[in-house]
């Protein structure tokens, strides 16, 4: 169960109504007055916060975990930057004293879903019910940065929309987040703090798009580095490669969400697809990533259309969703880490390979690793104590190492992994299984 403890003050502040006694589910975001805008919030600067509380978390609802947590409603904007508010998840280690210096993480987790019980601000607190969402399993990454002593901020970067997939916006989400972060009290932290930005699969993508929105929305942000995990690439082309196959709820969801945001699409969709192929995406927008995966697992779109969905996807209106998804387009200015399985059975290397060639060609700073031996769910474990290490060694500011592509058998046993590194990780995992204390004392 969250605790509203703090508003911040001032006249965009917006009031917050007592949760009732004794509920032992927190209340989804749709139906939660704290996701309401305040009058007037869009007068405020990006990145402003315009309500906070504090929260308890817990490991799929039900184990408690020992750290500091506040929730903040922040301006932004959207895909158009049109403002809005938003709502990040920001954690200190337990006991921490927020007068010592500490580094910002901006960890994006893979929410990979519309409904909105899968949103992090939901699925980590205490006594959620979201059976099926990632957020709550990436706690189990997450505790590893505070055990380093590291601040972390957990935006929503989906927005209230849920809209899996969308450009840019969730680049605006997370570093609104950020700036909110760096300006909240109980954090300790200010303008000269060094930011990280991680994230795996989906996290990774939305981190992708973090780094390259950076340069122009958020140049005094200091983002020293970034570790992308797995970024997707080219979205489009994966909606192409999953269709009809085992994990063909995925782009299922991407398509659900964005003909919402772009009215071609949505035209398009009406047009050609028959009453059981909208029926289907209405449903899929209610289910978590899981769930949406195992109903919609060899889901051929073809067997929806009035025509064949080679010519749907020749369209213009197609056409242009996925250029401007496509990831690349803009050169992050901060170094990066990537990661990414050569035989990921979801996103196809040449995909990656694509994301890091346009940055390369841009003048971007990019260690790229590609790891024979790992699938698309092992490497975000299997590579967890690199992306640690990498980001640690951003925040101390130790030389980069070599921009370059490389090919290993597996990255645990690479130059960038240290030595223990996956013990680490694992005994953290038992402190938050065992609801133990995280943080660096």
């Amino acid at each position: 169960m969250s605790v509203n403890a703090e508003i911040t003050e001032g006249p965009l502040s917006g009031p917050i109504l007592p949760e009732p006694i004794g509920r032992s589910r927190p209340i989804l975001p749709g139906d939660d007055p704290f996701y309401v805008p305040p009058a007037g919030f869009a007068a405020a600067a990006p990145g402003a916060v315009l309500r906070s509380r504090e929260v308890e978390l817990a490991l799929l609802g039900v184990i408690p975990q020992k750290v500091s947590a506040w929730q903040l409603l922040y301006r932004s904007c959207d895909l158009h930057q049109a403002p809005e508010v938003a709502v990040t998840t920001v954690l200190l280690p337990f006991g921490a004293d927020p007068d010592e210096e500490r580094p910002l993480l901006a960890y994006q987790c893979a929410i990979d879903a519309i409904a909105d019980k899968c949103f992090p601000s939901y699925a980590l607190q205490r006594g959620a019910f979201s059976p099926g969402s990632l957020p709550p399993l990436e706690m189990l990454i997450i505790a590893n940065a505070l055990e380093r002593g590291w601040a972390v901020t957990l935006a929503d970067h989906e927005g209230m929309g849920g809209y899996f997939g969308a450009p840019r916006e969730p680049g605006y989400r997370v570093l609104d987040g950020i700036r909110a972060a760096l300006s909240f009290p109980p954090l300790g932290l200010d303008a000269a703090t060094r930011v990280g930005v991680w994230g795996y699969s989906g996290g990774g993508m939305a981190s992708s798009w973090v780094a390259e929105m950076a340069p122009e929305y958020a140049p005094e942000i200091d983002i020293v580095g970034a570790a992308l995990g797995a970024p997707v690439g080219d979205p489009g082309e994966t909606y192409i490669r999953l269709n009809g196959t085992l994990h063909a709820g995925l782009p299922a969801l991407v398509v659900a969400g964005l003909r919402h945001l772009y009215p071609g699409l949505g035209r398009v969709i009406r047009d050609h697809a028959d009453d059981e192929g909208i029926r289907r995406l209405d449903k899929i927008e209610t289910m978590s990533t899981v769930e949406a995966v195992a109903r919609f697992a060899r889901d051929d779109f073809d067997d929806y259309t009035d025509i064949p969905l080679a010519d749907i996807l020749a369209t213009p209106e197609v056409l242009e969703v996925f250029d401007d998804i496509r990831l690349g387009g803009r050169i992050p200015e901060c170094p990066l880490l990537v990661v990414h399985p050569v035989h990921d059975q979801i996103i196809h290397i040449e995909d990656v390979d694509g994301q890091v060639e346009r940055y390369v060609e841009g003048g971007a700073h990019v260690t790229y690793v590609r790891d024979r031996l790992s699938e698309h769910l092992s490497l975000m474990v299997i590579s967890a104590p690199a992306m640690l290490e990498w980001l640690a060694d951003r925040f101390a500011g130790t030389p980069l190492p070599p921009s370059g592509t490389t090919t290993v058998w597996s990255i645990a046993s690479s130059a960038l992994s240290p030595l223990q590194g996956l013990l680490t990780v694992g005994r953290t995992a038992l402190r938050v299984l065992f609801a133990r204390p995280l943080g660096p004392n």
